[in-house]
């Protein structure tokens, strides 16, 4: 199968978003859609700058990224190590992964509540809910990653004698790194998702509670100005896991 390089991924995205924003312009300028429910680039771009010069845009942004960055870190790591136990272990995996089955269907929207009665209506109640979101996702994944190694791996391992910890760290973590750094992309997007959901209630700066202000005074170009903020932030995270991913895991590219 042929590589792509990475010129070429990048020129490839950059085609593809100047195409959408070309599109998106032209259907604006055409009057093609009402700029009351979906401005144009134009006016996403004055809403963009207006925010900025008001200082909002910098500091909303720098309250949510330190919002879902501890999230991110404390459900990922929490998700890998008991992904660990669960997958590896058999009363682990007994007595936890029914438990964490019967959590995973509940969104996190639903337990906004529940964690502003539990913690209040300061930062703990936001970093739990997007821990929360992370945690499970980065579970789901890693438990399959680890649960399914291919057994000849285990086999070979054992014949040539190694112990328990080296069959672990040699053999079982590297078969699943690949389902781990994939894990790892999908919290860091629900991650972003979550944090929306942390901010709808009890914030006063951040993405999402701008968003929420901008629905109020029906401002759909900074709701949008929000959705790229989201995207961007969102789209550069998962560049980052994916070079990270090849840099470490680089038998899986040969």
């Amino acid at each position: 199968m042929n590589k792509v390089r990475p010129g070429g991924r990048y020129l490839r995205v950059l085609v593809s978003v100047s195409a959408f924003i070309g599109a998106w312009w032209l259907a604006s300028a055409l009057g093609l859609m009402n700029p009351a429910f979906f401005p144009g680039p134009g006016e996403v771009f004055e809403a963009a700058r207006e925010l900025w010069d008001s200082g909002l845009l910098g500091g909303d942004l720098l309250v949510s990224l330190r919002r879902a960055a501890v999230g991110f870190a404390t459900g990922a790591l929490a998700g890998v190590i008991t992904a660990l136990f669960t997958a590896r272990t058999r009363i682990a995996n007994y007595l936890l992964n029914p438990l964490l089955t019967f959590l995973r269907p509940i969104p996190a929207i639903a337990l906004v509540p529940l964690a502003i009665v539990w913690f209040g209506i300061g930062e703990p109640s936001k970093y739990f809910v997007i821990a929360y979101t992370v945690f499970l996702a980065v579970w789901l994944n890693t438990h399959h990653g680890l649960e399914h190694v291919g057994e000849t791996y285990i086999r070979a391992s054992r014949s040539l004698g190694a112990s328990r910890p080296r069959e672990f760290f040699e053999v079982v973590l590297p078969a699943a790194a690949p389902h781990i750094v994939g894990a790892l992309r999908i919290g860091a997007a629900l991650a972003f998702l979550s944090l929306v959901a942390a901010e709808l209630t009890g914030a006063s700066a951040g993405i999402g509670f701008r968003l929420q202000e901008a629905r109020q005074y029906m401002r759909t170009d900074r709701m949008f100005v929000g959705l790229v903020e989201l995207g961007l932030l969102g789209a550069l995270l998962d560049g980052f896991f994916v070079v990270v991913g090849r840099r470490l895991i680089h038998w899986e590219q040969s």
